[in-house]
């Protein structure tokens, strides 16, 4: 099966190909054409980690080189808290011990650590080269490797550091995910269950009327690409109306508020983003019904959805809730000093407010306790 889902920018074009053994053909996609995305001939450097490095570098420096191109690697550890300008600086590393050219491109292969930390340094290196998003993750095939968001986090924020920088290509292998751990996998559900959520109903009933979620075994592969083929199809529908979140975009932080701050106080140690996301979920959706956004039924169907793949829905032990409070007001969404938090309006809509309460985040994080 393959499907491509075209993100339509008016300066930065480009097309998410979803494809089984789609890796194998990277470098058939990058160089065909009078209009390669990647001239054959140029230096890529292909960023991973050991872990997927080990599992499917060869089969990405094999098609790449066969293509053309010359190739060198530049590994990272794997992990949230490594996501740091210290590797970024070891990607600069490398970009000018291998003379990367402004012609020259970077290639993620890898999660969403990866994909934002490649993407940065593709932004920044020379001024801006081109980069090749090539997710190995639920998560990040379905969010972080579409709409050009790249960045690293700062000590007392996530992704407080970053900029804004399209892919030239974005190549999802659904087949990669059978090495997922399920944990991840889970993980990555979060945000296709989001886009349900926010933006697409049918996704959200295709996805309850699926008997299991938890694992990448119980899909299939047809539920699995579309799965893939409508989360990505979301995320390309909402970039193209705001590349640089100026209005609309923003709903795709549903969920991301209150959980960046988790996230961050737990030093991204013991709970991974996925979950965050839909702790975050759950604490939106209390706080939408309190304010009267969404039903009682609606939230609970949310619930349900994410208890039936495995995400966790209270918050975890320990704790603080002044500290998450705190936390908020460092978070890049407020303005004016009010945070700014997405609320869904019924299944399939949502909007940005900034009008959320201290006392209503209170009481959807004591409900959660």
């Amino acid at each position: 099966m393959k499907s491509i889902v075209s993100v339509p920018l008016p300066s930065n074009p480009y097309d998410v190909v979803v494809a089984t053994a789609g890796i194998d053909h990277l470098g058939t996609w990058l160089a065909e054409g009078e209009t390669a995305l990647v001239k054959p001939g140029q230096k890529l450097l292909l960023v991973s980690n050991p872990a997927i490095f080990k599992q499917y570098g060869d089969r990405a420096l094999t098609t790449l080189s066969k293509a053309g191109y010359s190739v060198e690697t530049c590994l990272l550890p794997a992990g949230e808290r490594y996501k740091t300008l210290t590797s970024i600086q070891k990607i600069y590393d490398a970009a000018l011990g291998f003379r990367l050219e402004r012609k020259s491109a970077m290639v993620a292969l890898g999660g969403g650590v990866i994909g934002d930390m490649t993407g940065f340094a593709a932004a920044t290196w020379l001024r801006g080269v081109s980069v090749v998003q090539v997710p190995t993750s639920l998560l990040a095939m379905v969010d972080a490797s579409i709409g050009g968001k790249t960045g690293v986090n700062h000590p007392q924020g996530k992704n407080l550091i970053g900029a804004f920088h399209q892919p030239r290509l974005v190549m999802i292998d659904p087949s990669v995910l059978k090495t997922l751990p399920p944990r991840e996998f889970r993980a990555g559900m979060a945000e296709v269950i989001k886009y349900g959520v926010i933006w697409d109903r049918d996704l959200f009933e295709t996805l309850e009327a699926a008997p299991r979620l938890d694992h990448y075994r119980y899909l299939g592969d047809q539920l699995l690409h579309t799965i893939l083929t409508r989360s990505c199809q979301a995320k390309a529908e909402v970039v193209s109306q705001d590349e640089k979140e100026a209005g609309l975009r923003a709903i795709l932080n549903y969920g991301h508020t209150i959980g960046h701050a988790i996230e961050s106080l737990m030093h991204y140690r013991g709970v991974n983003h996925g979950e965050a996301v839909a702790i975050g979920m759950v604490a939106a959706g209390h706080i939408a019904t309190a304010l009267d956004f969404w039903s009682e039924a609606d939230a609970a169907r949310q619930l349900a959805l994410l208890e039936k793949t495995g995400l966790p829905t209270r918050l975890p032990a320990g704790l603080d809730f002044e500290a998450i409070l705190t936390s908020l007001q460092g978070d890049k969404k407020v303005e004016e000093g009010q945070v700014q938090f997405v609320m869904p309006k019924g299944l399939g809509a949502a909007v940005v407010t900034g009008e959320v309460t201290r006392d209503a985040i209170l009481a959807a994080l004591e409900a959660m306790a």
